[in-house]
């Protein structure tokens, strides 16, 4: 006997089969700026971007760990004291946008027998039960789609959720206010200080509009339908903004750091408020990153769990130290201890 469901959620329907088994400065206000999106898309091949520091050059510093230095343990679900209001305060974003960001493309699971997976494959197991996730994906880009954009910004939030929805590996290049690096180089590039700013070496194309970039990306890496809750113009900017108010300033401003030698690498997807807190530090301290989105059903999540015994996300690898660590909390702190400047 078999059970059926589904259940709509905002960028796709979500459709479970059910088998049973055998056995910046802080403002006071907060406003939308519409107008950083009102220049026409500029598209153009350009020479792929490099991570330079124009300001702190990455040979001129040592990048070291804090002293005894030891990554904590993976604890699953686990809030660390005091952190509670912060972990809350990132979820709103999340309520605010329906979920969106959390599933893959084309997301689907089904309950089966815990012997149905290998014991060296992922499988999302609660309370006993096995649930198989799947998802439909569209081509794969060779390399990492770049993108100039930092974190408190709406429009930026809208295409960062299509990057999780189609399951893409980013180059992130953070550009808080203030920033003396990569600011300079999208007026550089593009000819205007906006943001998000893509550029896909994989085609040689470069644009700034977030619903132009969104529109691109389906086209280029998914089915070629943009999900709804991202194609509801005014409405989607909206909800992207006022699902900041909690953490309104947190991924705004530079904080002066150590410009790293190599791009950190971060595993991640956007609708998870404890990698959003991780996010908001990587941009402060305008860390370049290599994000592998591991969204829900992302078989990304199956090559983390073979790499480290299990699967969590936040996950940080940082090539200029060495250091590889789960816990978001201990991460926010090893990012600033390791590389704010004093």
């Amino acid at each position: 006997m078999a059970m059926t469901g589904a259940l709509s959620l905002s960028q796709f329907p979500l459709c479970g089969s059910v088998s049973l088994p055998k056995r910046s400065l802080p403002r006071r206000s907060f406003c939308i700026r519409a107008m950083s999106e009102v220049s026409s898309t500029s598209v153009s091949t350009q020479e792929e971007p490099k991570s330079e520091a124009s300001s702190t050059s990455a040979s001129s510093v040592t990048i070291t760990p804090p002293p005894n230095f030891k990554p904590p343990e993976p604890k699953r679900f686990e809030i660390r004291p005091g952190q509670t209001n912060e972990v809350l305060g990132a979820l709103l974003p999340l309520l605010f946008r329906f979920a969106t960001g959390v599933f893959c493309s084309g997301y689907s699971f089904s309950i089966v027998s815990k012997d149905e997976i290998p014991p060296d494959q992922y499988a999302l197991e609660i309370n006993g039960i096995t649930v198989k996730e799947t998802v439909k994906l569209g081509p794969r880009p060779e390399k990492p789609i770049e993108l100039y954009e930092f974190e408190s910004c709406p429009f930026c939030r809208k295409v960062r959720e299509i990057v999780a929805i189609l399951d893409l590996d980013v180059l992130f290049y953070p550009c808080p206010r203030n920033g003396p690096n990569f600011r300079q180089k999208v007026l550089e590039m593009g000819g205007k200080l906006q943001f998000p700013y893509m550029v896909d070496p994989n085609t040689g194309v470069s644009m700034y509009e977030s619903d132009d970039i969104i529109r691109y990306l389906v086209d280029k890496y998914g089915d070629g339908n943009v999900p709804l809750a991202l194609s509801l113009g005014f409405l989607t900017t909206l909800t992207a903004g006022l699902g900041m108010l909690s953490r309104i300033g947190k991924g705004t401003t530079y904080t002066p750091a150590k410009f790293p030698p190599k791009p950190l690498k971060l595993w991640a997807y956007e609708g998870s408020p404890f990698c959003k807190l991780v996010r908001e530090v990587l941009v402060e301290l305008e860390l370049p990153h290599l994000l592998v989105s591991c969204a829900r059903g992302s078989p990304k999540r199956n090559i983390l769990y073979q790499k480290t015994g299990t699967f969590q996300a936040p996950f940080l690898e940082d090539p200029n130290t060495g250091i590889e660590m789960f816990e978001s909390a201990e991460i926010v702190q090893y990012l600033r201890a390791t590389y704010a400047l004093q």
